[in-house]
């Protein structure tokens, strides 16, 4: 190392200029004239109005071009929710479990800051080895693409001490429609199916516009509050749909059995709106008849039931039935006409072709949401007999959910029975 000798005579390493150091001033006779530091050579700059002077006079400088922040295929960031850091979730306070599926277990939990009443949905994470489910990212994706008045609201997800505890938070709605039949003494009047069944479809029609399957619509999933307002619930099986399909298609494991379609029975690798669509028609036909249309234990069992009712499939009534997967295993009954008339007798005509239009065999013949609004069992101009009640005018229930339990009827005493040494009031001695 190169050393220079100081005015104390001491041997130190010359330290290295920095470039925030200041220029010594030459003058300053205070400065050790010994030391002799090279100076850079100091670049020659041309002033910028000497440089516009250069430039030909007919070439006048082109303003920069406008900053874009992001690119015009993608949508404005106010189509999008702020993304934030989500809160914990002790800014719940646990009130009591609802229910416990397939994809997570549900709490009504009430929020320490504003009070207001939500659900909490726990994810379940615990067994999960390849990263976040999709199924809870399609669920997000799914609430957050549909925001409807008939379709249950998110407000936000919160997380826990550990990576597996994350909650959906959702509106908390008192009643699912499964309860609901269960518990009423009497069924929905005419006028309140129609009511129920416009809002059903409303959330549905809003859903497949936006490209989205729900692949699991029953009644348990079908929220309804006290003020006679549904919302549609649990998308776990949601997902998007549209071409292409995907890497591996569409899974053929979707959609409650009871309400499953009859081309995903048969494997159908590619499927749309029109498995929603089934479930619809088992839904309609399980408010009128206030239990399940389809009860059945397996899926063979399940195909023999649809056959009874609609009738086996012929060429007419479903083309691609003889070329799906499972048609040749399945041996079909001999012909005969369907059933619908014998199974709901008190059903309008109108309602019936409604009925019979969501479960028809041939999903590109099945009605969509959509044309459903406008058929004639809801419209007035068909003289369509009771019109749909204002849901305002619909009674309220006790909630399970939120623990509240039917108040029992008091027993009504016994028919009196006249004894031998009994007495009226009028027979007493009054003072």
């Amino acid at each position: 190392m190169s050393t220079e000798l100081n005015s104390q005579g001491s041997s130190t390493p010359s330290r290295k200029r920095s470039k925030w150091d200041e220029d010594e001033d030459p003058d300053d006779l205070s400065a050790p004239t010994h030391i002799h530091v090279p100076k850079k050579r100091a670049k020659h700059r041309v002033p910028r109005s000497q440089l516009l002077e250069q430039k030909s006079p007919s070439l006048s400088p082109s303003p920069p071009p406008p900053s874009r922040k992001h690119s015009v295929y993608v949508p404005p960031r106010t189509m999008h929710p702020p993304i934030q850091s989500s809160r914990s979730v002790y800014c719940y306070e646990r009130l009591n479990q609802i229910e416990e599926g397939s994809y997570g277990v549900v709490f009504r939990a009430r929020d320490k800051q504003t009070g207001d009443i939500v659900a909490l949905k726990k994810l379940k994470l615990d067994e999960e080895k390849n990263g976040f489910p999709i199924t809870a990212l399609r669920e997000v994706y799914s609430l957050m693409s549909c925001r409807h008045e008939n379709v249950v609201r998110i407000r936000e997800v919160v997380v826990g001490d550990t990576l597996t505890q994350v909650f959906v938070v959702m509106d908390f709605i008192e009643h699912d429609l499964k309860t609901l039949l269960t518990n009423m003494p009497s069924p929905f009047l005419q006028s309140e199916i129609k009511t129920l069944m416009l809002q059903l479809l409303s959330a549905i029609h809003h859903c497949h516009s936006n490209w989205i399957l729900h692949r699991d619509l029953k009644t348990s999933n079908l929220l309804m509050n006290n003020r006679g307002t549904i919302k549609v619930a649990d998308f776990g099986l949601a997902r998007r749909y549209g071409d292409p399909v995907g890497v591996g298609g569409m899974t053929q494991l979707v959609v409650t059995l009871w309400y499953r379609a009859p081309e995903i029975l048969m494997g159908a690798k590619t499927y749309s709106t029109a498995v929603d669509m089934w479930s619809v028609g088992c839904i309609f036909a399980e408010l009128l008849l206030k239990e399940p249309l389809f009860q059945a234990k397996g899926e063979l069992e399940l195909l023999s039931m649809v056959f009874k009712l609609l009738g086996p499939p012929t060429k007419n009534s479903w083309p691609e039935y003889f070329d799906l997967p499972n048609a040749k295993t399945i041996t079909l009954p001999s012909p005969q006409p369907h059933a619908f008339r014998s199974k709901f007798p008190h059903l309008s005509t109108a309602g019936l072709d409604l009925l019979m239009s969501f479960l028809a065999y041939d999903p590109e013949q099945r009605i969509s949401a959509e044309e459903a609004l406008q058929h004639p069992y809801f419209t007035s101009a068909s003289q369509e007999s009771p019109l749909p009640k204002h849901p305002d005018l619909f009674g309220s229930f006790p909630s399970a959910a939120a623990g509240e339990k039917r108040r029992k009827a008091f027993d009504s005493p016994s028919a009196p029975v006249r004894a031998a040494d009994y007495k009226l009031l009028t027979e007493y001695d009054i003072p």
